[in-house]
């Protein structure tokens, strides 16, 4: 049998049901968890690290560059065959982004959660454990990059990202479809992921601002985003990459301080293209230096600008960085 980490960060996987307040809590540890879970230890070789037991909301850029050189430390450990993570779902795509685009190795780097307690019947915190185990086991899933797996479907960390808040079927990549899925504890692949990318940096910049734009919107946010010292914003556009006209001034104002705008559409799927012309549009945007993003939502371009801005500022590098 292969020999697995399961390295605990927290999440629903580890809560249960106050019995007071009638509310999920942080309870359980790495090693209780897995005893509530003993057909596990029938499929591989476990071991087990807690890194902490903090629910999604809590986890900042500062724990997942922690957590990378951790996964780091462990991906080079000739030991250790496989990684699973174990995270809260509301921040798990930009935690298994940062590590797809920090940790590189070979050996399965599979992150899962759970959007039901343990306290609850239809828990799905064993059977994603179980598929990920299984996942490390299946030669296949080496060398992809970081994985994703809930409720038996396969997603790249790229890729990936939750579209219901309670759904045990929330993680999707909507613009791909799944990698593969486990049916019958066998696990298929349908296709690699589109991309696999890696950000050389050890630092990162966390002081980056995400701002979305709506109808009627005039440049106030981004006066102020620029004002209060970011270092960086992403902004969600509409369509495939075009503002309001009072919004495109306050771009223009953050443009001319030399903070780095990078630009997503804040529809849930497509790309940004440069294809209107009006004001407004993303042809006057990618002129006056906005950066056009490849297949990325607003918390994944994020996460990617606070790590090359760690790595570098030039701005023709960034350009080169996200379009490449």
């Amino acid at each position: 049998m292969k020999n697995i980490l399961i390295v605990f960060v927290g999440g629903t996987f580890s809560m249960k049901i106050e019995e007071t307040s009638k509310t999920a809590v942080p309870y359980f540890h790495a090693g209780e968890i897995l005893n509530k879970i003993p057909e596990v230890g029938k499929l591989a070789n476990l071991s087990h690290y807690e890194f902490g037991n903090f629910p999604g909301p809590h986890i900042t850029p500062e724990l997942m560059l922690k957590l990378s050189e951790k996964i780091k430390e462990f991906s080079n450990d000739a030991s250790v065959d496989g990684i699973i993570i174990t995270h809260g779902t509301d921040t798990l795509e930009e935690t298994a982004y940062f590590l797809d685009l920090t940790v590189r190795t070979n050996k399965p780097i599979v992150v899962i959660g759970s959007m039901k307690t343990s306290s609850e019947p239809d828990w799905d915190g064993p059977r994603n454990l179980i598929d990920a185990i299984r996942i490390c086991n299946n030669s296949n899933s080496q060398g992809i990059g970081v994985l994703v797996c809930l409720n038996g479907e396969i997603n790249a960390a790229s890729e990936v990202t939750k579209t219901h808040t309670e759904d045990i079927e929330t993680f999707h990549s909507l613009d791909f479809g799944a990698l593969g899925f486990i049916d019958r504890d066998k696990v298929f692949y349908n296709r690699m992921p589109r991309k696999l990318e890696t950000i050389e940096t050890k630092k990162i910049v966390t002081n980056v601002d995400l701002i979305k734009v709506y109808a009627g919107m005039n440049e106030k946010f981004f006066k102020f985003s620029a004002d209060s010292g970011t270092e960086g914003l992403v902004i969600e556009a509409m369509g495939v990459g075009n503002v309001p006209p009072t919004a495109f001034e306050g771009i223009k104002y953050v443009i001319e301080k030399k903070i780095p705008v990078v630009l997503v559409s804040r529809c849930p799927a497509g790309e940004t293209l440069d294809s209107y012309g009006y004001p407004g549009a993303g042809k006057w945007l990618k002129k006056m230096g906005v950066i056009f993003t490849d297949y990325l939502n607003g918390q994944k371009a994020r996460i990617k600008l606070i790590l090359t801005l760690g790595m570098t500022k030039d701005p023709m590098e960034l350009q080169k960085i996200f379009t490449s």
